[in-house]
């Protein structure tokens, strides 16, 4: 009985031709743009019409007088570690304050009812309505009276515009499923405000924040336009050395082609964390529940 009712299980969760064709069709518009950027990180020579590289990279090193494919990307000619590094310090910073502005701003609009609040919420929402390079240009004449064009933390305070609106609108909707009733009967018992917050309220939305963070970190990594803007080539990230990469409208090169896939690594490794950490029944529990 117990092997007809797991076989008839089985048989339900198979998928039928045009449920396989369908997800053939789904991994490979998802895989495919990545498999030009493997094939040309590892190439030397790869011109039309060759379907493969007529020369690999590693065919062509021992020959080489200067550093190519990988050996350029991960030699300090590149700039790839440093900018690396840079984009890396600037999300994590960019994440941290972002999630100190937005904790109250989502509370508030979670929790209280005032008067002009619908124009609040839209408010929050028109860095993503309004073209960015209107946005940067308008900060950049701000920046440059203010001394803050060209400097890391220029960056960072432009990086909020957009990352924002996403952490306000992930903890907003944690806040309104949060009951009131435990930090109520934490103060009832004697406990401060901050300990309140510390030992009640942030338990209990750490899954959102996390989320909203996972969120925030990804979009600061990948803000190429206002990065460029406000940078002014001073301090580069990753974006805008691939930028500078396939600026010139050329073929795409080994450099390009791995400086792209390492662009691609913070979000492919925060996907497996979310589908590792963020589930929907961590949302309801907690990570301690």
């Amino acid at each position: 009985m117990i092997r007809q009712r797991r076989r008839g299980l089985g048989d339900r969760d198979r998928l039928g031709p045009f449920g396989r064709f369908y997800l053939t069709v789904v991994v490979g518009m998802v895989l495919g743009p990545f498999v030009p950027l493997v094939i040309g990180s590892f190439a030397f020579r790869w011109t039309w019409p060759d379907l493969l590289p007529s020369r690999w990279w590693w065919e062509a090193r021992a020959t080489a007088r200067l550093p190519q494919g990988w050996d350029y990307v991960f030699s300090p000619i590149s700039r790839v570690v440093e900018s690396t590094g840079n984009t890396i310090l600037i999300a994590i910073l960019v994440t941290l304050l972002c999630a100190a502005i937005s904790l109250p701003a989502a509370r508030v609009l979670a929790k209280e009812r005032f008067r002009g609040k619908s124009f609040v919420e839209f408010f929050l929402l028109t860095p993503l309505i309004v073209p960015e390079i209107a946005v940067g240009l308008g900060i950049l004449v701000t920046f440059i009276q203010l001394g803050l064009a060209g400097t890391y933390w220029g960056i960072i305070l432009v990086h909020l515009i957009p990352t924002i609106p996403y952490m306000v609108r992930v903890l907003t909707s944690v806040f309104q499923g949060l009951s009131d009733d435990y930090e109520e009967q934490a103060r009832v018992l004697g406990a401060s405000p901050l300990r309140t917050l510390w030992h009640v309220t942030l338990p209990m939305i750490l899954p959102g924040l996390v989320a909203g963070g996972l969120f925030t970190f990804l979009i600061s990594s990948n803000i190429f336009l206002l990065t460029f803007f406000i940078g002014g080539g001073r301090i580069e990230t990753l974006p805008t050395l691939l930028f500078s990469r396939v600026s010139g409208g050329g073929a795409l090169d080994a450099v390009a082609a791995g400086v792209a896939l390492i662009v691609c690594i913070p979000g492919i490794v925060l996907l497996v964390i979310t589908e590792r950490f963020i589930k929907e029944e961590v949302f309801a529990k907690g990570f301690g529940g």
